[in-house]
């Protein structure tokens, strides 16, 4: 029988919750066995309270408390609360496409370590800034022909064994993702919303983190370096970028600019 564990680690995100938890139960699930684990950590609002008003006597649901913030602290604990192999790891506020957790157990059936995510679609932003933002980072090679993971990814039992424990790093999907070759990693075809932060500050202060967490992850684990497979962006595609979209180009380039500048360090909220 298929199934898969969907583990949601969640930081007071009680406007997110509900509708996340919507969409992954309206999901055409195809037989396959859902076990849901909500991971409330260090909430100082009702995330914990919104995600159990959708639980039901049809829905195999369970929601964990605990008082110390933490995502990686959360995904460990959602980790040993998981009955299935299968492992998809879900933020709070993404929208997954009825046909997304299927695909993703669909690819991650064969006994070989296997990663997967789905096709990203980035939420429309209330700012123009961000959407100028959004509109050529969802050009870059990394988004647009990679397998990165935000937002939600997936392993199977053996890719599950890749790794112990969470250990205490900012960049949970570059640890997991360097964890499988290019040619262990799977695109589905099914979407997913996730929304990006809004305005100026906000996006340097999570890119600032991002760069960040990858600068962590090739610190700590160099042997993981050799899993990027990243597609490199040469001169002639630089210029296609800042010829198709001038305003978007001129508003990553100025935030990529804004990050090398001192700020703060470790696992920010972009919200």
């Amino acid at each position: 029988m298929k199934a898969a564990s969907v583990i949601i680690p969640a930081h007071d995100e009680a406007g997110y919750i509900g509708p996340c938890l919507e969409a992954v139960f309206a999901s055409d699930l195809e037989g396959t066995a859902l076990q849901v684990i909500v991971v409330a950590n260090g909430c100082a609002d009702k995330t914990a309270q919104k995600a159990q008003d959708h639980a039901s006597s049809e829905r195999n649901l369970s929601v964990i408390e605990t008082p110390q913030g933490g995502k990686l602290q959360a995904l460990e604990l959602g980790d040993r609360a998981a009955h299935h192999g299968t492992r998809i790891y879900l933020d709070a506020d993404v929208i997954v496409a009825p046909d997304l957790i299927s695909q993703l157990v669909a690819a991650l059936a064969p006994a070989a370590p296997r990663y997967a995510s789905g096709t990203p679609s980035v939420a429309r932003a209330q700012s123009a800034l961000t959407r100028a933002y959004a509109r050529l980072w969802q050009r870059l090679p990394f988004v647009a022909q990679g397998v990165p993971g935000f937002g939600i990814f997936a392993v199977n039992a053996a890719g599950r064994a890749r790794w112990d424990v969470w250990p205490d790093i900012i960049s949970d999907d570059t640890f997991v993702r360097l964890h499988f070759a290019p040619e262990e990693r799977l695109k589905v075809p099914a979407h997913y919303s996730w929304p990006m932060v809004e305005g100026w500050h906000r996006l340097v202060r999570v890119r600032r983190r991002q760069d960040r967490g990858v600068a962590e992850i090739t610190a700590r684990f160099p042997h993981l370096a050799q899993n990027e497979g990243r597609a490199r962006m040469g001169a002639g595609d630089v210029v296609r970028l800042a010829l198709q979209d001038p305003i978007g180009f001129a508003v990553y380039g100025a935030v990529s600019l804004a990050v090398r500048l001192p700020g703060p360090g470790g696992w920010v909220r972009g919200r």
